[in-house]
This record gives structure tokens, sequence and C-alpha cells, in this order.
């Protein structure tokens, strides 16, 4: 009987061991479950309010970048001076833009006329080879059917003068 109480005593240690690791599993098991969800709260947190001050930082930006840059546009013309100074300064852009844009019109237009002037000698160069290339088909139409007109005309007048020679004879 010893040998089973001993038996039983080790089943309630082992049991209680037992108990007692699963008491400790789950205690770390569900501490480190909170852990996790801390960390997961915070980064949402962490997302949520980057997101929220985004949606604050881009509105107050643009208006600033607006009010600087009418503020640049404006100040120039705040003092009497600068305002005369600014306007001396367009009238000198100005007057230079104006100059390039007069040049850019002058080298074009000469290029254009360059450029007419070589198609026009062109043209004519064409034209003119052209007619007397026909002029000389002309020619060639003419006198070859004039050459054979007048072997013709030669022949017939040969055949004429050899016929009126023997009417007489014939008389």
């Amino acid at each position: 009987m010893a040998e089973a109480k001993s038996n039983g005593s080790k089943s309630k240690t082992q049991a209680k061991r037992a108990t007692t690791e699963a008491k400790k599993s789950a205690a770390k098991t569900a501490s480190a479950s909170k852990r996790a969800a801390t960390k997961a709260a915070a980064a949402e947190k962490n997302q949520v309010q980057t997101v929220v001050e985004t949606a604050v930082d881009v509105p107050v930006g643009a208006v600033l970048a607006v009010s600087d840059r009418i503020n640049e546009l404006v100040e120039p013309w705040t003092d009497r001076s600068k305002a005369a100074r600014q306007i001396k300064n367009h009238r000198s852009n100005l007057r230079k833009s104006l100059k390039r844009t007069e040049r850019r019109g002058t080298t074009a237009r000469r290029r254009a006329l360059t450029e007419a002037r070589r198609t026009g000698t062109q043209v004519e160069r064409e034209a003119r080879t052209r007619r007397n290339e026909v002029e000389q088909r002309v020619r060639r139409a003419i006198e070859v059917p004039t050459s054979r007109a007048q072997e013709v005309v030669d022949t017939a007048q040969g055949v004429v003068g050899s016929v009126t020679s023997q009417i007489p004879v014939l008389r």
C-alpha cells in the first residue's frame, strides 16, 4: 500500500504542478496578448494622429503659400519709389521682348524671301528645261514628217518630170 500512496501523492503533485504550469502559461499568453493589443492600439493611434495632422497641415500650408505669393506680388507696389522702379523694369523688359520679337520676325521674313527666291529659281529652271524638251520634240515631230514629205515631193516631182519628158515622145 505504501507504493500506492506514493503513486497517489505523485499524481497529486504532478497534477498540482501541471495546474500551476497551465496557470503560468495562460498568464504569459494573456500578458503577450495584452502587449500585442497595446502595440496595435498604439500603432493605430499613431496612424490616426498622422492622418489628422496631415488633414490640418495641408490646408494651412496652402493658405500660407498663397499668402506668401500674394505678398511677393503686392510688395513691389507698396511704396511709390518701388512702384516706379517696377514700372521701369516692366517697360525695359517689354522693350527687350519687343526687340527680340522684331528680330525673330525679320529673320523669318528673310528666310521666307530667300526660300521663295530659291524656289522661284528652281521652278524657272525646271520650266525652261521642260520647254526646251517640248520644243525639241515638236521640232522632231515637224522635221521627221517634213523631211519625209519632202522626199515624197521630190520623188513625185521626179516621177512628174519623167512623165512630162515622155509625153512629147508619145504624141
